[in-house]
């Protein structure tokens, strides 16, 4: 699966120099339809070439355009490591593809521009995640998306209570012996069995002692960080993280359980249904926002208005009807824009372009269906001034 980012959908909205070429397909894992997956591209390209021509390009222009896709037609290693879908995007001397974890509909748009709205609910709901496993004998961090998770290295924070007593001089207090803790690179780490006389006062205050140091060794990390951040661990360790956490994000609830065993995959597949939760949450609260706003300066769902917003980094968060299309043009110099209800060759789908900019200059976008949109106009959008 190949990575698609705020930075890289940037790439794909500058502008162009010549035609742009967006392709997009249904792609396979196994089975026997992997053998069919190089043929739909092929067919898809086929069209993309009657498109070009009929939009006045030579065959001596076309070929070369389109001829970086061909070579992954043919090329079997590649057809191998699909996952749910594939995006190509082309034009001279451009070419990127994606893999990607969404059922694509098989789909060729030739423009000015990248056609990117197949895009948006993916990566609407693909931001980073962190998740934090804290247990008396182990610290782990978890880099996450809706699609994926890696292990993070942490070289900054105790590595379980009994590292910390024993950089404090408190190891003689303390009965422990080591196991591998389940962890991909077979780290050993403590399991404590008593604390100092003190009892269950005295536990606490070194569990509060040893979170502070995690949260200290974490803060670094996570400067400048904006991510939701989710709690893994015993339900009672909770309150006394979230009494010495400092970072902003951290979540409400977490994974409760030991998560010390727990594989990656567990892990993020546990923390995505806090996050959704959330993202949920964040969705309804954006749409309720945006529709309270309507009617004034701070909000519209007329798309006259919409697309120069974004166009120019004002929009906040933008909703979009599923399969809505609204065509015609923007005039970037004078702000104008265009409706047309007969689609010309030289027309674009505004919503696609409002879509593509919103996200690009840091605007949430979501493609909704139309019970959940603010109004029953095909977009809305609330801006940022």
């Amino acid at each position: 699966m190949d990575a698609l980012k705020r930075d890289q959908l940037k790439a794909l909205v500058e502008p162009r120099s010549g035609p742009c070429v967006s392709i997009y397909l249904p792609t396979h894992r196994a089975g026997a339809e992997i053998r069919q997956d190089p043929i739909r591209l092929k067919n898809l390209l086929k069209l993309a070439e009657e498109r070009l021509a009929a939009n006045g390009l030579r065959p001596v222009e076309v070929k070369p355009l389109l001829e970086p896709a061909y070579k992954l037609e043919k090329d079997q290693a590649f057809w191998r490591e699909q996952v749910e879908g594939l995006a190509v995007f082309l034009s001279p001397e451009f070419f990127r593809y994606f893999r990607l974890p969404s059922r694509f509909d098989e789909a060729v748009r030739t423009g000015t521009r990248f056609y990117l709205k197949p895009l948006m609910p993916l990566l609407g709901g693909d931001r980073k995640f962190y998740v934090l496993g804290l247990s008396k004998n182990q610290v782990r961090l978890l880099r996450a998306t809706r699609y994926s998770a890696e292990e993070i290295d942490l070289d900054s924070v105790p590595q379980g209570l009994a590292d910390l007593l024993r950089s404090s001089g408190f190891v003689p207090e303390l009965e422990y012996h080591t196991r591998t803790a389940g962890r991909a690179s077979g780290d050993r780490a403590a399991i404590i069995h008593g604390h100092g006389a003190g009892g269950a006062e005295d536990e606490k205050t070194e569990l509060f002692e040893y979170f502070r140091k995690v949260d200290s060794g974490l803060k670094e990390f996570f400067k400048d960080r904006t991510d939701a951040l989710v709690l893994a661990g015993v339900e009672y360790l909770f309150p006394i993280f979230r009494e010495a956490n400092t970072y902003p994000y951290l979540l409400p609830g977490g994974i409760p359980g030991n998560p010390d065993g727990l594989k990656p995959g567990v892990l993020h597949q546990r923390a995505w249904a806090v996050v959704r939760s959330f993202y949920d949450r964040n969705r309804e609260e954006a749409a309720a926002r945006c529709r309270e706003l309507l009617g004034s300066e701070r909000a519209s769902d007329d798309v006259r208005k919409i697309v120069p917003a974004a166009y120019h980094g004002r929009v906040s968060a933008l909703f979009v009807r599923e399969g809505a299309e609204r065509w015609g043009r923007f005039d970037a110099a004078s702000g104008e824009v265009a409706l047309h209800e007969q689609v010309t060759p030289e027309d674009d789908d505004l919503l696609d372009f409002a879509a593509a900019q919103s996200f690009a200059q840091g605007g949430d976008v979501y493609v909704l269906p139309e019970a959940k949109m603010p109004s029953a106009a095909e977009a809305a959008a609330a801006f940022r001034y």
